[in-house]
């Protein structure tokens, strides 16, 4: 069954804004039981919109980078956020292929032209980002190879002793958080959450050992 996080916001703590959050509440509710949807969390908060120092929409991040999670269930795009911290929070929900479901829209959240044309350039942007940096690093790797560098002699499992132990890492799932976009700095920040002692060079060199095993194999 696909799972589901509802997130339900208002702004104050007003009395009449308790009422918003328990119809919130109940009408997503709903909503993900006629999709066939199984809620495994539900988030409330009562914060302003055009913030992202937000407990609850900080931890509804941690939750989708950390679980498998299908889909957000959100009354409207406002409840999400306003303005440029919206933009922001949906870019990063999308990018985890997590589906953003709103009671207004009866289904998948609809973007508007403007927002659709912001979300693609920002994608595009982090994607020439990614290659600059993979490419810094891939330089900065020749050289000091070139310079005598042998990473391979300082390792404990391949023939030093006196080098330092190969972490154990799940390559399996920075393939997975790889393949969902997420850069080699989350990968690791995620990988240290679920009890992984990892840096970020280390995620990144995992990884390309596993591309060259696999174009090997290919």
């Amino acid at each position: 069954m696909n799972t589901a996080i509802i997130y339900c916001r208002v702004s104050t703590n007003k009395e009449a804004q308790e009422t918003s959050l328990r119809r919130q509440k109940m009408e997503l509710v709903e909503l993900a039981n006629s999709l066939g949807y199984e809620i495994i969390y539900t988030i409330e908060e009562k914060e302003s919109g055009y913030s992202l120092d937000r407990p609850g929409i900080l931890q509804l991040l941690d939750y989708i980078r950390l679980q498998k999670i299908n889909a957000v269930f959100i009354q409207d795009e406002t409840r999400i956020g306003r303005g440029n911290a919206k933009m922001a929070v949906v870019h990063c929900i999308l990018k985890e292929g997590v589906k953003i479901i709103t009671n207004h829209d009866g289904g998948e959240l609809v973007l508007s032209e403007a927002d659709s044309m912001v979300l693609n350039i920002v994608s595009i942007v982090e994607e020439y980002q990614r290659k600059l940096h993979n490419l810094k690093i891939k330089r900065g790797m020749k050289r000091a190879v070139e310079n005598g560098f042998r990473p391979e002699e300082n390792l404990k499992n391949q023939g030093n002793p006196e080098g330092r132990e190969r972490i154990s890492v799940p390559i399996s799932e920075i393939v997975r958080l790889r393949n969902n976009r997420l850069t080699f700095h989350e990968i690791a920040a995620t990988l240290r959450g679920l009890g992984y002692d990892v840096s970020k060079a280390t995620v990144h060199r995992r990884y390309r050992e596993y591309q060259e095993r696999h174009d090997n194999e290919v």
